[in-house]
């Protein structure tokens, strides 16, 4: 990715949590605005984060992935869902019904991954409508099973949502303690350092999706594994006369990359809110594909733009805090519908290729015949 894409990507960053310092001055320091947009912009942008690596696993294997909605859809209720039954019905402690939930997304995940595989590869159906069909099965599918479940006649349980075992917690890092003493009594020094912990204190699944952004980088482009990826997405034939095994091989990315987009699925209901709604994943798998684009088919690069889509998805948040002190220059940002637009603005901005034109895996979304 070139410095051109991050310069781009820090503009806007800067840009919009400019618009909401100037905005809530007034009412909180210019640093308690900063680091709360910060907070917020990792946290949102986890799904978008996962929903890229897993883009970037499947194509750099040579295998378009358009289905990552339907993963992480899919991954968001049956994860809510087991935890919910390893819970109330198997009576298990609220922690290992969360961990659980985890779990079982990630596998849901895999499984809808193996049948895009099986799709794209072994049945060399069109890689576009493989990932549409997912789209459309984790639709029909989660909205059956949430009706059949919760509130159709006879459900499972009795017509109502049963109470959740919860969300994962926030993982504290000691940032504060460690700085305390060095504050002595000054109450401004220590309210910055509060502060600026808030950013480092995130959900486990935030955590690491930053780690899996850098594990990833590095197994891509440093071990044997990345290589033979990389080859089969790049130049198949090639790969295949030197001994390395392309069906195998784009298999196994592409579960993988599954598995990253069910854990996406999880960061909706087990991390963020205990709960589902139909559609609860709102299109973000569109915008992860948008982020891998712009990323340039790196995981740092992917990284990279969701922070863009998640600073103003950010912006959202934090403008309805501010909402009452917004100057009359600026009312158009009390119009939640408006500022709800700009990631999806951000989506078609980057994608007409305005930003510099991106390299696709020379292979990629070309069926592969031995």
């Amino acid at each position: 990715m070139d410095w051109k894409r991050f310069g781009f990507i820090a503009l806007i960053i800067t840009i919009l949590i400019g618009t909401v310092v100037y905005v809530g001055q007034t009412r909180q320091t210019p640093l308690l605005i900063i680091t709360s947009m910060l907070a917020t912009t990792i946290a949102v942008a986890t799904p978008l984060t996962l929903g890229a690596l897993s883009g970037v696993y499947c194509e750099r294997a040579g295998v378009v992935n358009i289905g990552i909605e339907g993963m992480m859809l899919t991954a968001a209720f049956f994860g809510w869902l087991g935890g919910i039954y390893m819970f109330q019905i198997y009576g298990l402690s609220a922690g290992i019904s969360i961990t659980l939930g985890v779990f079982f997304a990630i596998i849901t995940g895999g499984l809808m991954a193996l049948l895009h595989a099986a799709l794209s590869i072994t049945f060399k159906v069109d890689q576009i409508i493989g990932g549409t069909v997912i789209n459309i099965l984790a639709v029909g599918l989660t909205g059956f099973l949430n009706r059949q479940l919760f509130f159709g006649k006879g459900s499972v349980f009795g017509g109502t949502v049963p109470s959740s075992p919860g969300v994962l917690p926030t993982i504290h890092v000691p940032i504060t303690e460690l700085f305390t003493p060095l504050c002595g009594t000054s109450a401004v020094c220590l309210e910055n350092v509060q502060a600026i912990n808030r950013v480092f204190d995130q959900k486990p699944i935030a955590i690491a999706a930053i780690l899996l952004v850098f594990i990833s980088h590095y197994i891509l482009f440093n071990t044997r594994w990345g290589l033979r990826t990389r080859a089969v997405g790049e130049h198949p034939r090639a790969a295949d006369t030197v001994g390395i095994n392309v069906i195998k091989m784009r298999y196994a990315n592409v579960v993988i990359g599954g598995m990253f987009a069910g854990l996406a699925g999880a960061y909706f209901t087990i991390e963020s809110v205990p709960s589902f709604e139909p559609l609860l994943t709102n299109g973000r798998g569109f915008i992860s594909l948008a982020a891998m684009i712009f990323g340039n088919w790196t995981p740092i690069g992917a990284w990279a733009a969701a922070l863009v889509f998640g600073a103003s998805q950010a912006l959202l948040i934090n403008m309805q805090i501010f909402r009452d002190v917004i100057p009359p220059q600026l009312s158009f940002l009390q119009e939640s519908y408006i500022v709800g637009l700009t990631p999806y603005i951000l989506t078609m901005i980057i994608l007409t290729g305005i930003i510099g034109r991106t390299t696709p895996p020379a292979a990629d979304g070309v069926a592969y015949e031995k």
